[in-house]
């Protein structure tokens, strides 16, 4: 995966921002030759207690501490948005408070095949570890490189 600096200083900014809360958001781009190259990052408002009725039959365990999800019509609003500037939403990053950048069950079980996942972990308040993770054949987070780079 590609990205600027700037991308990964804003994700690192963001979760910063919602600690102890896990961030969202998400990443357009597209896919060239196997590579996805990030283009823009969208911040998102993490709306778990939201739609977490929709996500987990034990909702009630978990809060925006541990899980994060964005609203329906925020994912229909970013994707049209994408599609106007002939760009394609590539993957969604959150974080982790005081969490390593590792993907959990439930990041498993909720992430789709097509995109990528960045995870920070945010440690005491503080952008620590940044991954990149995407899906295998098997429905299994595999390590993803993150390359920085100056688009033009």
């Amino acid at each position: 995966m590609n990205l600027k600096s700037e991308h990964i200083q804003t994700i690192r900014s963001h979760a910063e921002s919602t600690y102890p809360n896990e961030c969202c958001g998400l990443m357009l781009g597209y896919l060239d030759n196997q590579t996805k190259t990030v283009v823009e990052i969208i911040p998102t408002e993490n709306a778990w207690s939201a739609e977490s009725v929709n996500f987990d039959s034990n909702h009630a365990e978990h809060n925006e501490k541990q899980r994060y999800a964005i609203a329906p019509q925020v994912m229909l609003q970013v994707q049209k948005a994408a599609r106007d500037k002939l760009l394609n939403i590539i993957g969604i990053y959150h974080s982790h408070p005081d969490y390593p950048a590792i993907p959990s069950e439930c990041d498993r079980q909720y992430a789709w095949p097509e995109y990528s996942y960045i995870i920070v972990s945010i440690q005491n308040g503080q952008a620590d570890e940044l991954l990149s993770w995407s899906l295998d054949d098997n429905h299994q987070f595999q390590p993803e490189l993150i390359d920085i780079i100056n688009l033009t």
